[in-house]
């Protein structure tokens, strides 16, 4: 019933002493060899001082070693469905203009990936349309690089219209520059009876095609950046906050949504599963209502074609009124991947925003690293599958919240007034409660809107 898997060869790259995406982290940072051998909650620590607003700056940035960053090209792989027939790890001082690699390497994978039936080549680096081409002419396999990967994921992934859009257009402004030379019938112009024209090649041709279908989807997609204004501003005239659940793809966002709204939203150990914004309210110990947001994971070198296209997303972020950063605390390389979500919050313009750092997944640390947890102000650990430690995730977020603002107040209401004494109910923190005389006497802690409602009974 279902398409047979694609096998594909995997191609990692580590240029030493260069300070590209897989180079040596023992000489240059410090961080990423010596991660593992760092306790949860010394991590926990040390993470923060990096993901905290300004902290990317203030430190140096944790980078993926060219291991890690293999591993993490194989997961997405399986989450676009390929079947891992085998990898390559190159260690090489500079990259090669023409094949990235060097010819003599490309001649030894081509051999190596014919000899496990390999379909697709994927490299973990950018190629350009240059080098596409001269290694796909070397090599009886597809070959597509990491952005060209997770373009397609996201493409496999995006269930609503808004999101299709998005998607297409990023792939769209991927191909352009990449027409060039895929065959004589997109490069020259044909010839015989009937394929005379004005003179434009086939590949010119294909050029203003897709041309006109980008113009055609960034306006589609300004109408729905329109409409989820339109949507927000309707929202922002009720004092109701929006929280923002922010993370590297596979933190387990979907699962603390879950876990906070009781929504049912698909949670997958796949990356990119989530891609669809989500919105969902939520009710806080005071009794105030705030709405949650669930955002596409972030990765390492997100294509800015799937930036600039999910920008309509994103903004739920931008417009935030406190981000829930969530890690998964049982990752080796959790400081890096906070990191990257940092740069991505920075490009964003939202670095500076009230945060909390959700620390999830605890529940997979051994017993003596979950012992060395401990939240504090900015930090709450959890356990999304578990359902462990959200009381206090909700306590923190109604303290950080000024929307709506939270107020003590004396009342006496009389007991006529059964539809506002409901609405103390299910809307107020009761402390106190005494009837005397036909009247309700409480001592409650209330959101300002409710505090305006009741404002002729309060009591001086």
């Amino acid at each position: 019933m279902g398409q047979k898997p694609e096998r594909a060869f995997l191609i990692g790259i580590d240029y030493r002493g260069r300070g590209s995406s897989g180079k040596d982290e023992d000489s240059e940072s410090g961080v990423s060899r010596s991660e593992k051998s760092l306790t949860a909650g010394a991590r926990a620590a040390r993470n923060m001082a990096l993901s905290g607003p300004g902290g990317a700056k203030a430190a140096r940035v944790p980078q993926f070693s060219a291991e890690e960053s293999l591993a993490e090209l194989h997961e997405l792989a399986l989450s676009a469905g390929a079947e891992i027939a085998g990898e390559f790890l190159q260690n090489r001082d500079r990259p090669d203009p023409a094949t990235l690699i060097g010819r003599g390497k490309l001649d030894e994978i081509a051999g190596a990936a014919a000899s496990v039936g390999a379909e697709l080549i994927i490299f973990d680096h950018d190629l350009t349309p240059s080098q596409q081409r001269n290694i796909e002419r070397e090599v009886d396999a597809r070959v597509i690089d990491r952005t060209q990967l997770i373009l397609d994921i996201f493409a496999r992934h995006a269930r609503t219209r808004e999101g299709q859009l998005q998607v297409e257009l990023a792939q769209l402004k991927y191909l352009m520059p990449r027409l060039a030379g895929r065959g004589k019938e997109m490069s020259q112009l044909g010839g015989g009876i009937g394929t005379r024209g004005p003179g434009e090649t086939q590949l010119e041709t294909d050029r203003r095609k897709i041309a006109r279908r980008v113009r055609a989807l960034e306006e589609q997609i300004e109408n729905v950046r329109r409409i989820r204004a339109q949507q927000r501003q309707r929202r922002e005239s009720v004092p109701v906050a929006t929280v923002a659940l922010v993370g590297y793809t596979n933190a387990g966002k979907s699962t603390t949504f879950n876990a906070l709204t009781k929504a049912g939203v698909l949670e997958s150990g796949k990356m990119f599963a989530t891609l669809d914004p989500t919105i969902r309210g939520v009710v806080l110990p005071s009794k105030r209502k705030v709405l949650l947001s669930d955002t596409v994971g972030f990765i390492r070198n997100l294509p800015h074609t799937l930036v600039s296209a999910f920008r309509a997303t994103l903004e739920e972020v931008e417009r935030a009124a406190l981000v829930l950063h969530v890690s998964d605390a049982s990752s080796p390389i959790e400081a890096e991947q906070d990191a990257q979500v940092e740069q991505v919050l920075q490009e964003l313009d939202a670095a500076t925003k009230p945060r909390i750092h959700v620390i999830n997944k605890v529940d997979l640390l051994s017993p003596a690293e979950r012992e060395t947890l401990y939240d504090d102000e900015m930090t709450i650990h959890v356990s999304a599958k578990k359902g462990t430690g959200f009381g206090a995730l909700l306590e923190r977020i109604d303290e950080m919240l000024s929307e709506d603002a939270l107020s003590r107040v004396h009342l006496r209401v009389p007991q006529s007034e059964g539809k506002l004494l409901s609405q103390l109910e299910a809307r107020a923190r009761i402390y106190a409660r005494e009837y005397r005389d036909g009247m309700v006497e409480l001592d409650v802690q209330a959101p300002e809107s409710v505090v305006r409602r009741v404002k002729k009974f309060l009591v001086k």
